[in-house]
């Protein structure tokens, strides 16, 4: 039998209990105390019956960025089994994500599930569609910042700072470097169709001759979370979005299809569950709205427009 591994969780609220804890674990559990830096907490209404038994309160905490704040807690340390109870304890409006404690280790901490709404400062990277290419007002990304700055003149900030053809690869390389600066609680990683593009002399239906590029998307989100996190960064994925096969032709010296994006978005995907990190879908908004891409690839203004609308329904 392979033995439970070790888990470190940070806990701000009911979960300190020992009396919640012995509800869900059948014992206390070993804590020593820790401090998350960059958060502050607020009100989280419970409707759960057996949540509210569990701790005797039909109000919880959640947590909200806040440059500044601090808030203290305890570092528990769980079983596989014990994490396993705790997830099942936390409502749906928990996700249980990985933060930098003040200490320099890192944890799991149970964060808001909507991963845009207790943001401040916001990273935006990627490729031409998350720059905003074909639509004067700048694409999804400046929607979404308009909207994210009107919450909180004086606190939220939003960078784009996506370029025209990047793919994972290049973002990973590029990213470490910008974020210091920006002072970012989120990076929003645009996962863009340009990684699952071959070149138009590649043959049909076989790898590459280097190697095909959606066998490292893996690679390079890991090298992102490790970025986010050492900057005390959300990570949150998004895309990858539909594209129209028969409108993109030969795209510069490269070949799209419709098969090798789903392939994209299925790893992506993947990669996301199995790493507990934020997938925002872009799929479904523009699926089988070939009048909305300008070339096949990129959204017009309608088009970014509906992709602004979903993407808020799912991160606020």
């Amino acid at each position: 039998m392979t033995p439970s591994r070790p888990h470190t969780l940070f806990s701000f609220g009911t979960l300190k209990d020992e009396r919640v804890q012995t509800t869900l674990f059948g014992h206390a559990v070993p804590t020593s105390a820790a401090s998350l830096a960059g958060h502050t907490t607020r009100p989280l209404a419970i409707t759960d019956e057996s949540v509210i038994a569990a701790s005797g309160l039909a109000v919880h905490l959640t947590l909200a960025r806040a440059i500044g704040a601090v808030v203290e807690g305890v570092v528990m340390r769980l079983t596989d089994a014990e994490l396993a109870a705790a997830d099942a304890y936390e409502v749906d409006d928990y996700a249980r994500r990985r933060v930098l404690l003040s200490c320099g280790e890192s944890a799991w901490a149970y964060l808001d599930a909507k991963p845009l709404r207790a943001a401040e400062r916001i990273v935006i990277v990627g490729d031409s569609i998350a720059y905003g290419r074909c639509d004067p007002r700048g694409g999804w990304a400046a929607r979404l910042a308009g909207a994210h700055i009107a919450g909180d003149e004086a606190a939220h900030r939003v960078f784009n700072l996506a370029v025209p053809g990047s793919t994972l690869a290049d973002v990973s390389e590029q990213t470490p470097a910008l974020l210091a600066a920006r002072r970012p609680d989120t990076l929003v990683v645009a996962a863009g169709i340009n990684d699952s593009a071959l070149p138009l002399d590649a043959p049909q239906g076989r790898a590459p001759e280097h190697g095909d590029p959606l066998e490292r998307i893996g690679e390079h989100l890991d090298s992102l979370a490790t970025t986010a996190l050492g900057h005390g960064a959300r990570l949150v994925v998004a895309g990858p979005t539909w594209l129209d096969e028969e409108r993109t032709g030969d795209y510069e010296g490269l070949r799209f299809t419709e098969e090798r994006a789903r392939a994209l978005r299925a790893t992506v995907r993947e990669w996301c569950g199995e790493h507990h990190v934020d997938h925002l879908d872009l799929w479904e908004p523009l699926r089988g709205r070939g009048e909305l891409l300008v070339d096949g690839l990129h959204p017009d203004a309608e088009g970014h427009r509906l992709l602004h609308r979903h993407l808020d329904a799912m991160s606020r």
